[in-house]
């Protein structure tokens, strides 16, 4: 998987959106992709919590290291164990379930690191965006990207119905479920769509960002 050239913002991004849904009484915070711990120390100021960190990337990690918690770098998978149960007050996967040969099995794990009625926030590429769409249906292109949606590292895809169905499958309640990032195309660009193929609500956003809450 190439990790190594991507755009400047991809490990230094504080995602503001996926912010604005944290609760405001988590103080235990696990941030799995991590990066450059940005997002993670955004979390630190905003609710005076303790961030852990889990980062792929070396270098990135390290920098993330500087100014969260704790940080385990490498896979997610191989530091499970590694993780406190009955612990975090909420886990975010922003951008990263995507990446992960078998996400099912890992947000199956981390349920028993979550305390009760902890929540899991992940923010989602949406494979029925409405560009991506157009290619695969009208354009007969399948083509990995550099980034984006079609990103060369993502190993696995999803619309807003397959999130929901994974989360509640899993034991999951669903809290939220949001269209993040939304464009809306431009009139021409939907009259190419023929009728059976018009554009739902769902097709205009590139993410979809999910609260889900461990039931049990």
């Amino acid at each position: 998987m190439d990790y190594n050239n991507k755009p400047d913002n991809y490990y230094k991004n504080v995602r503001q959106e996926m912010l604005a849904f944290l609760p405001e009484n988590a103080k235990k915070v696990l941030d799995v992709g991590c990066a450059e711990g940005h997002f993670g120390f955004a979390i630190k100021v905003k609710n005076k919590a303790e961030v852990w960190g889990i980062e792929l990337m070396p270098e990135h990690g390290m920098e993330a290291e500087k100014i969260l918690d704790k940080v385990f770098i490498g896979k997610c998978e191989q530091f499970l164990n590694d993780l406190p149960n009955n612990y975090f007050d909420v886990i975010y996967f922003n951008d990263v379930l995507e990446h992960m040969v078998d996400p099912y099995q890992v947000l199956t794990i981390l349920k028993s690191k979550l305390i009760n009625k902890g929540h899991v926030i992940s923010s989602i590429p949406n494979l029925r965006y409405y560009k991506v769409f157009k290619e695969l249906v009208f354009d007969e292109e399948f083509e990995y990207k550099e980034e984006g949606i079609l990103d060369k590292t993502h190993l696995r895809f999803f619309t807003k119905k397959s999130i929901v169905k994974m989360y509640e499958r899993l034991g999951y309640k669903i809290i939220f479920h949001v269209g993040i990032n939304g464009h809306k195309p431009k009139k021409t660009y939907i009259f190419k769509f023929p009728d059976f193929y018009k554009i739902r609500e769902d097709m205009l956003h590139l993410q979809y960002a999910t609260v889900a809450m461990k039931d049990e």
